[in-house]
């Protein structure tokens, strides 16, 4: 696949998943562009990456702190989003690079990002995980953890919660994953009034759930496989 061709395919794409997300907040009466499109690149190259940064979209996320320094040196111009597990080991590369970390899922990663925070004298943006399926597999708090993890943030100079963040468990039918993102949305209201924290993000909704998520609240959805499916060597 040459360059033009390329770039075809995804401008479609992406205008595709657009259309998609403003029929969803219009279902929901909400303004399309309270919600932000995460193109998540972790299956394809950095020249991919670039070439979605040059059609508009440039916020890019991806889940390996090795592979967001590789590509954000590659991208320098998008806006980086590290949406998988951070080691506490890779904060200090991970952080300068990056607009949101949407991942934090432990008290010992909090407390390292407000330590690195209050280090450089600006606090560090990020989302808490939260498992609102239950599953065994996926990572975050449980959800009767997270008002106590709350009421510990309001104090935090080196850290600034924007909001929660969940993964719904994987079905055909996208409304199976409706109750996480209630669940979600209920929490983070119930954690606004609790802290005073603004919370004004919700990160949920990926490529086979991401309307359904939209019409619940979501101000961030995180999409790989419907703009990239077989451009993995491109």
């Amino acid at each position: 696949m040459d360059d033009s061709e390329l770039r075809s395919v995804l401008a479609e794409r992406i205008a595709g998943v657009r259309a998609r997300i403003a029929d969803a907040c219009r279902r929901a009466e909400r303004v399309p562009a309270s919600v932000t499109l995460v193109a998540v690149t972790k299956t394809v190259s950095p020249n991919v990456a670039a070439v979605v940064a040059e059609l508009g979209l440039r916020d890019l996320g991806e889940s390996r702190p090795q592979e967001l320094w590789k590509k954000a040196e590659a991208v320098p111009g998008a806006n980086w989003h590290l949406i998988g597990h951070l080691q506490r080991n890779k904060i200090d590369r991970t952080i300068p690079r990056v607009e949101l970390v949407h991942s934090v899922d432990s008290d010992r990663v909090l407390e390292s990002l407000d330590a690195f925070g209050r280090k450089r004298g600006a606090p560090v943006p990020v989302l808490l995980e939260v498992n609102c399926s239950g599953e065994e597999s996926k990572g975050g708090f449980a959800p009767d953890a997270v008002p106590a993890v709350g009421d510990k943030a309001v104090s935090f100079a080196g850290v600034y919660v924007r909001g929660l963040m969940t993964m719904a468990a994987y079905a055909d039918d996208p409304q199976t994953a409706r109750p996480a993102f209630v669940a979600l949305r209920e929490l983070r209201d119930s954690l606004r009034a609790r802290t005073g924290l603004a919370l004004a993000e919700l990160s949920m909704g990926m490529s086979n759930d991401f309307e359904v998520a939209v019409e619940e609240g979501a101000t961030f959805v995180r999409i790989g496989t419907t703009l990239f499916e077989g451009l993995e060597n491109a």
